[in-house]
């Protein structure tokens, strides 16, 4: 007696498949948005010349290291989000540093690394250095201003690109810490209510706790770790800001703490996050 078997195959994945699976098409589509609305509506000091210099600056530097690493496929996706939050966040009278900036970004991706990982998120980076060196850069901290619906836009964005990369947990832990903070100085010194409120309405706070902190290529592995970690940025960033007087105080704490991300990934070991749901490769490494 013949049997016979009928093989039922799943389909191949499409093209749209893999694209709806990477959540940095989100975050890409989301930085794009606010680049638009910052340039043309709330006219802070963003021009389009700046912004097509370091968006280009960027996939140029991603594509030159690409190519050096044989192993390495160009991700023009990560360049682009890195171009983009320099866009959005980097002001400078310096044109040079338009392109500087992203090259430095990028840079770091491919030469700072740990266990086949970077652990400084590129665009923060870049910034600290730059602040650190040049006279002629600076961050706005408050820039957008406090209006309650941008920040709820920017809440909302945040939230769409976190659910599909799975970093929640580390926006939530940071701005629960950062608020409980400046909740607290708040009671301390008799101020009211309406002076931590209007602090937690800055656009950069949002765009910074949403798209930079959370970055899973630079951020721990385990959820612990990465609560952990967001804590400690938030704790580092009100002392400078409030003890020390740094205006960029966000992004000196993120820097500062961010060579502890190998540490706890040792400590605390965990899958590496992979932006596809597909088997880790050499090709992903420079991503």
């Amino acid at each position: 007696m013949s049997v016979n078997y009928t093989v039922i195959r799943s389909p191949a994945p499409t093209v749209a498949t893999n694209l709806a699976a990477d959540a940095r098409l989100f975050q890409i589509a989301t930085l794009a948005s606010l680049l638009v609305l910052h340039v043309s509506w709330f006219d802070l000091g963003a021009t389009p010349l700046q912004a097509a210099v370091m968006i280009a600056a960027a996939l140029a530097a991603q594509y030159a290291f690409s190519t050096l690493r044989s192993a390495a496929a160009f991700d023009w996706r990560s360049a682009l989000i890195t171009g983009l939050s320099l866009s959005l966040l980097l002001r400078t009278s310096a044109p040079i540093l338009w392109a500087v900036a992203p090259m430095l970004a990028i840079a770091s991706k491919f030469l700072i690394r740990s266990n086949g990982k970077h652990f400084f998120n590129p665009a923060t980076l870049a910034i600290v250095i730059l602040l650190l060196l040049s006279p002629d850069v600076w961050v706005s901290p408050g820039q957008w201003g406090q209006s309650t619906w941008f920040g709820l836009l920017l809440v909302c964005s945040g939230g769409l690109v976190l659910q599909r990369a799975g970093r929640a947990d580390t926006a939530v832990a940071f701005l629960s810490c950062y608020a409980g903070l400046l909740f607290w100085r708040a009671w301390v010194l008799g101020d009211p209510l309406a002076i931590p409120l209007n602090q937690l309405q800055s656009g950069a706070l949002l765009l910074f706790s949403f798209f930079m902190i959370t970055d899973p290529r630079s951020t721990p592995d385990h959820q612990l770790g990465r609560i952990l970690f967001a804590a400690s940025v938030a704790l580092l960033a009100y002392w400078l800001q409030f003890r020390c007087q740094l205006r960029p105080a966000l992004f000196y704490a993120l820097a500062a703490m961010s060579p502890l991300t190998p540490m706890i990934d040792r400590i605390l070991p965990a899958p590496r996050f992979a932006w596809r749901p597909q088997p880790y490769t050499t090709s992903d490494r420079g991503s």
